[in-house]
């Protein structure tokens, strides 16, 4: 059937055109070009192995399974009830590690943030050898994870260590050698490196945000007679404000999740003042050969990472609005 173009006249009969399509700027492709790298590696590294471990973890995963995962039998929930029974062996261990995990978080933010900013408020006025201390405070952060866990793995063996070496023979502080590796003297092992190794990427967060507070605001406070600690409570830490609700977020979640740290520093032995969740989660796996257990494990740590975070950024966010 022909079909008949259909055109309208205006009052004067002159004919009207239909309204032409927008035509696409040249180019328009090119920022989903540049995002679609991004895209692709986090589907790959993140989503889909989460999803896989999701998957995992309602799977009877095994060693008699390892070279035929896809024919692991499905349990459903049975791995989470297993991990969350607290009477029974495995959930005990996981809410002692939980507990570790919590308490070495809390002492590793509160300290590493409290160095940090100490540090970058007395650096952040200039004076004869500031740029060699700011140099110097950011070597820990600078060098590699595992050669400087390491280099501390050495200073804290018991009698070979120098931390011994100075307390008992040099200073004669302590009679006896203690053992920093294990006992219940692991924890504060891994806390003090974990400091070691945080610290100083909140000096370079705080250093930075000062950066953009004016001076002339520090002038006119000490003008009107505000001293230091004021200065620093009244104008520091409301401009800061921004950059310390990602810092602390950011650190939270690397500190909960800190692997590397005891890994290095106890190996696969850990003690039980030094069993840090994640390391838990690792050596549950790959000790009993049971991925599926492991995989509901991490199931239930990303799920409480994601309620602290969601809880976090809720209370920032209403706090933001109302100032």
């Amino acid at each position: 059937m022909a079909t008949t173009a259909v055109s309208e006249k205006d009052d004067a009969g002159q004919e009207q055109r239909p309204p032409a399509r927008p035509r696409r700027r040249s180019g328009w492709w090119w920022p989903y070009a540049l995002l679609a790298p991004a895209v692709l590696f986090e589907l790959v590294i993140h989503v889909v192995p989460m999803i896989t471990g999701v998957w995992m973890s309602t799977r009877q995963l095994t060693k008699f399974f390892i070279s035929n995962w896809t024919a692991a039998p499905g349990v459903g929930l049975r791995n989470y009830q297993v991990a969350l029974d607290f009477d029974a062996a495995v959930g005990e261990a996981l809410l002692r590690s939980f507990a570790v995990t919590c308490a070495f978080t809390v002492l590793v933010v509160l300290v590493s943030w409290t160095f940090g900013m100490a540090a970058a408020v007395v650096l952040q006025r200039s004076f004869r050898g500031r740029s060699g201390l700011r140099t110097l405070f950011l070597v820990p952060y600078a060098l590699p994870v595992y050669a400087g866990v390491l280099t501390w793995n050495f200073m804290l063996q018991r009698d070979t260590g120098a931390i011994n070496h100075i307390l008992v023979d040099n200073l004669g502080l302590i009679d006896d050698r203690p053992f920093w590796l294990i006992g219940s003297n692991a924890f504060w092992s891994v806390v003090v490196v974990a400091i070691w190794k945080m610290w100083p990427f909140a000096f370079l967060m705080l250093m930075a945000g000062l950066q953009s507070v004016p001076q002339d605001v520090y002038e006119a406070s000490a003008v009107d007679g505000a001293h230091a600690y004021r200065q620093w409570r009244s104008i520091t830490l409301p401009m800061l404000r921004p950059v310390n609700i990602v810092l602390v977020l950011v650190m939270f979640l690397w500190v909960f999740n800190d692997f590397n740290t005891p890994f290095v520093l106890f190996g696969t032995g850990q003690p039980a003042a030094g069993d840090l969740i994640s390391f838990h989660i690792y050596n549950a796996t790959f000790l009993t050969w049971n991925f599926g257990l492991g995989a509901a494990m991490s199931v239930l740590l990303l799920l409480f990472l994601l309620l602290v975070t969601g809880i976090y950024l809720l209370i920032t966010n209403r706090e933001s609005r109302r100032a």
